[in-house]
């Protein structure tokens, strides 16, 4: 899943407290890349002023000061800071920093060879439930008196999530064996939600091969700093980065999958086939739908659950790669192991979610392998916690972790990965403030 906003880069404010350093000293003239620590053997913990300029005679006891290099330790290599960072973004676990020299190959050689197999009756089971739960859907609205049928909404919506996700596993090629049956389908499952599904292979392609690379990734970047220059962009950041953030995927949709010219020469005749599809469902099945049922039917049994579906795609790709410690790289700092393992956020949502969405939200493994089907995604989690468990970032879906997001995951800083709007452009910063006021805080 991808959604980008303007030709913003993104990033990662970092908290800027750290923990106690304990007796390292950091001389502030210092360019060292190491510091240095001194161990004291048998120095009393509390010494008055004058005895911690002088040692007493009588007691002769000899103090060792022994001068060792120590490599500056990121924050992150803290087991008690990295906890505090969880309470504060609302994760239960923050990964350590992945070793420089571990690769996504040897990520990829502890994964079981089970979990790569295609199963077809279970691909064509998720195709069932999705069919099955949107039908029950449609007859939830047409039933629903005028107070449940937000419920409704909520439900049909998610359930035509679960038909991106079939789709999703076709431009993965991780549904069928048959690669003509996988094109077909993920072009069927992604017409009633309007989208060209090779527009969208292409460019989701690219954001698992630049994953979390400045300026490379197609999912959701930084807010580039340039950007806000501008009175207008700059206004029109903040309420997309802010409060209109759980539906910016139909900007992403709007901006990267209708234009031809976003798109290679050997790419634009299977763009114009996808374009064909979508276009022919909203000329035939559009107004065959307000024929039957007005125009108020059309916005009640199209309209509220697609919004629904956008609240997911949107969350769901924020989640899985947003968060105040998780940096984007340029490409000549980017590394692919670190990107895919300690970069993407697996998240935890009710289970009846996780049921109609096939699971997508196990995203780690999809990341180390888009080749995983869905079904297997939760067998493949399970042998990367075993074997690569202190590395990867866990939550549950909570409001401190979408509070998080919203209000401090804006604007691209190297150093800090993150700078919230607030604290750059505070005056015109109404709507984040606004979201800090109401968003609850429970984790």
């Amino acid at each position: 899943m991808a959604c980008r906003l303007a030709h913003s880069g993104f990033l990662f404010l970092g908290p800027q407290k750290r923990p106690n350093e304990g007796n390292r000293i950091f001389p502030q003239s210092s360019t060292s890349s190491g510091t240095c620590l001194l161990k004291w053997e048998s120095l009393p913990r509390r010494l008055s002023k004058q005895k911690q300029c002088l040692i007493s005679i009588r007691k002769r006891e000899i103090v060792k000061a022994v001068a060792v290099t120590v490599a500056p330790s990121p924050a992150a290599d803290n087991a008690e800071y990295r906890q505090q960072l969880c309470h504060e973004y609302g994760f239960r676990q923050i990964g350590e920093p992945l070793p420089d020299n571990v690769t996504l190959k040897d990520i990829l050689d502890t994964l079981p060879k089970k979990v790569f197999e295609i199963d077809d009756a279970k691909s064509w089971k998720s195709v069932l439930i999705s069919i099955t739960s949107y039908a029950l859907g449609i007859f939830m609205i047409a039933k629903a008196p005028w107070y449940l049928l937000p419920l409704a909404w909520a439900w049909t919506g998610t359930a035509i999530t679960g038909f991106f996700v079939i789709g999703h596993d076709c431009a993965h090629k991780s549904f069928s064996r048959n690669k003509l049956v996988e094109d077909i389908v993920g072009t069927l499952a992604f017409m009633p939600l309007i989208y060209p599904y090779e527009p969208w292979r292409f460019k989701h392609d690219r954001h698992h091969a630049k994953t979390n690379m400045l300026e490379e990734d197609t999912a959701w970047l930084p807010v580039n700093p340039e950007d806000l220059e501008s009175s207008i962009l700059r206004k029109a950041l903040i309420y997309a980065y802010g409060p209109f953030r759980p539906w910016m995927s139909i900007a992403h949709w709007l901006r990267m999958h209708f234009d031809v010219k976003n798109f290679r020469p050997n790419e634009v005749n299977r763009v114009k086939i996808s374009l064909a599809c979508v276009f022919a469902f909203m000329a035939i099945g559009w107004p065959l739908m307000i024929y039957k049922t007005g125009i108020m039917g059309w916005i009640k049994f199209w309209l509220m659950p697609w919004l629904g579906y956008h609240f997911w795609m949107s969350t769901f790709t924020m989640v899985h790669h947003t968060a105040p410690h998780i940096p984007f790289k340029s490409s000549d700092e980017w590394n692919a192991a670190k990107a895919q393992l300690n970069g993407t956020v697996h998240c935890d949502y009710p289970s009846w979610i996780e049921v109609l969405c096939h699971d997508i939200n196990v995203h780690i493994p999809h990341h180390i392998s888009p080749r995983i089907p869905s079904y297997n995604l939760r067998a493949a989690h399970k042998s990367l916690q075993e074997n690569w468990g202190k590395y990867m970032n866990e939550a549950s879906w909570n409001w401190r972790l979408m509070k998080t997001i919203l209000t401090v995951c804006h604007v691209y800083d190297k150093e800090k990965n993150y700078a919230p709007f607030d604290e750059i452009v505070p005056e015109e910063s109404q709507p984040i403030t606004f979201l800090k006021q109401v968003m609850p805080d429970y984790a």
